[in-house]
């Protein structure tokens, strides 16, 4: 419980009442024009997105009229589809609660490891499947200011207790029985959590499954790389997908340090991968498209909204400015320019997903018959 506050003693001035704050505005409208290199861009890269976003909101009322409307137009006409986005949304610059409009933008990608059924030979890093104990509690019925926010813990006794972190899951042998499939490569498994999901192809019966995000263990996410650099280990320059996984190589005897430094814990499900060329299916259920889908975070950033983003390409000064689709989260995405790129499948989106820690500005486009209030 917090102290109680304390009034000020008879002997000390009360101070003058300050100033009345204003709220930040989050999602502030502009125009196109202000849009840092929109005229260079081609929509048309991100339109197979704004359909698969269309499957999930053309039934909400603020999407319906933009969503019927984009049925009737030719994706391949470039002029067409430009003339849409200016003229049935509205772009608002977000910004951060403390004001800050740039914010981080990182990648991910849907990696490829090896496996196998059963467990044997190389295969002894378990991916597991959500356990029956595991309890998913959404508040938003009872506090709609709550919405997209969930709790997770497990019943003892008549209480409900938070669930089993990281390392007590793995030393406690909780998940035992649990396994959905076995890999070769513990560093890949825990890197495969913080993705979300990917493909695994097994030696045992010789076909590609997909391990699709199930659910989390309700703790949050810490960076093992920002763990590394509060240790010395490295700097933050030098933190990357790429230098941790050197540096877990190297030190055999602090792999479980590092791993247990993050308290988070993803569940999966197996998919079949019917269409190699399409992404895993984000928060929003539709499949990713690469270089045009991002996570981002639903509290500030409506799910399916189109999305421009302004940045850097990975580990350089080249811009990358295009018009994304706001398809997926993740438990460190947090705020409203925080941003995600989803880079696609394999060994070259790996490398750029792992080096991309960049700053960006972000415009969220809305349909213009809705406010931002509405859309949450």
């Amino acid at each position: 419980m917090p102290p109680a506050a304390t009034a000020p003693k008879p002997s000390q001035p009360v101070p003058p009442a300050t100033a009345e704050v204003k709220p930040v505005e989050i999602l502030r409208p502009v125009t196109f024009a202000e849009l840092p290199g929109w005229a260079a861009d081609d929509p048309r890269e991100a339109w197979p997105a704004l359909l698969q976003s269309c499957d999930a909101l053309v039934k909400r009322e603020a999407w319906k009229e933009v969503c019927t409307i984009a049925r009737g137009i030719d994706g391949k006409d470039g002029a067409a589809v430009r003339n849409y986005f200016e003229t049935q949304f509205v772009p608002y610059r977000a910004a951060n609660q403390d004001g800050n409009e740039t914010g981080l933008v990182t990648g991910y990608y849907e990696p490829l490891l090896r496996g196998a059924r059963k467990r044997g030979g190389p295969y002894q890093t378990p991916l597991y499947r959500v356990p029956e104990d595991l309890l998913t509690i959404d508040l938003a019925g009872v506090y709609p200011d709550l919405k997209n926010m969930r709790l997770r813990g497990r019943v003892v006794g008549n209480k409900v207790i938070p669930y089993h972190s990281r390392a007590e899951l793995i030393q406690s042998g909780a998940l035992d029985g649990k396994e959905l499939v076995w890999v070769d490569d513990p560093i890949e498994a825990f890197f495969l959590q913080v993705q979300g999901s990917g493909r695994v192809y097994l030696a045992d019966t010789k076909e590609t499954i997909r391990v699709a995000y199930a659910d989390q263990n309700g703790h949050p996410y810490r960076s093992i790389g920002r763990y590394l650099v509060d240790k010395g280990e490295m700097t933050v320059e030098q933190a990357s997908a790429q230098s941790i996984k050197a540096w877990y190589a190297a030190n055999p005897a602090r792999q479980e340090e590092l791993l247990n430094a993050n308290p988070s814990f993803v569940f999966f499900k197996e998919e079949k991968v019917t269409d190699p060329k399409r992404g895993p299916k984000g928060a929003l259920g539709v499949p990713l498209t690469p270089e045009r889908s991002i996570a981002i975070d639903p509290q500030f950033v409506p799910l399916g909204a189109p999305v421009y983003l302004s940045t850097t390409q990975p580990n350089s000064t080249v811009p990358f400015q295009r018009l994304m689709v706001a398809q997926d989260t993740g438990g460190a995405i947090r705020g409203a320019v925080r941003v995600d790129v989803f880079w696609g499948f394999g060994h070259d989106a790996g490398e750029k997903a792992g080096r991309m820690k960049q700053r960006g500005n972000v415009w969220v486009l809305l349909p213009k018959q809705a406010s931002p209030k509405q859309m949450q």
